[in-house]
């Protein structure tokens, strides 16, 4: 059975034991969030690996940054001597945040692709736009922004390698507790539920997805699952803190 945690439903059946979180975004993300919602047990499902590629020997208005690990990429970009644009555009705020810490005259989009998109036609005025990325993505941002008259060319700058979960993570899927399962990605939901099927997990799942595609992708039977509000990281808290509550309350 799946119960979607939304407003005004409180009729979820659940178990008794309180549920434990398990957190697999990259570690620097992960022990934020962790220490947000009082500890977690940590297993991140994908390492960065950086990568050097040539900049196009053109000059920029401004660089998108679709994540942390993207400024991480354009620091580094930066230290080899190229030189970045000073505006970035940005998916969020914890990326913005990031970006200005770097040096960059950050704006927010204050959510996802989606918004970061409508952010950039409403504020871009002139000028070819550098999109960092990682090799693998959801959307096609280039695409979009090209097909409205915004010239945008894209870099890829890191890939996500995957990785198998912790002994910790693997005993807490194995056991008979509940496990909360913040997931902010179609493909990290892709990659948690092989690693769940890999190790025959069947403790009783309890999904916070930032959006519907991540609750789509994720191909597993759920107790609950609750859709952030926002596609943002004070609404995946928000919706965490929910469960949290509705186990203590269970």
């Amino acid at each position: 059975m799946i119960a979607r945690l939304n407003a005004g439903n409180t009729k979820a059946m659940v178990r008794q034991s309180q549920p434990t979180i398990l957190l697999t975004r990259p570690l620097a993300q992960s022990l934020r969030f962790a220490d947000q919602v009082g500890g977690a047990v940590i297993s991140p499902l994908m390492l960065p690996e950086f990568l050097d590629p040539a900049l196009p020997e053109t000059d920029f208005a401004a660089v998108i940054l679709t994540s942390e690990t993207g400024v991480q990429a354009a620091r580094r970009i930066s230290a080899t001597g190229a030189v970045l644009p000073d505006l970035a555009y940005c998916v969020g705020n914890r990326t913005t945040q990031a970006a200005r810490a770097a040096g960059f005259q950050a704006l927010s989009a204050e959510g996802d692709a989606s918004a970061l998109l409508a952010l950039i036609k409403a504020r871009h005025t002139s000028g070819r736009l550098l999109l960092l990325r990682p090799e693998d993505t959801a959307g096609d941002l280039t695409k979009d922004l090209n097909s409205v008259g915004i010239e945008t060319v894209s870099v890829i700058v890191y890939r996500q390698k995957p990785q198998s979960l912790t002994a910790e993570a693997i005993a807490l899927l194995q056991g008979d507790t509940p496990v909360i399962l913040p997931v902010f990605s179609p493909r990290s939901a892709r990659l948690l539920v092989a690693e769940i099927r890999r190790i025959n997990g069947h403790a009783p799942l309890w999904l916070a997805a930032l959006s519907p595609a991540v609750a789509q992708a994720f191909d597993l039977p759920a107790e609950l699952i609750q859709i952030a509000a926002q596609p943002d990281a004070s609404a995946m808290l928000d919706a965490v803190t929910a469960m949290q509550q509705r186990g203590i309350g269970s």
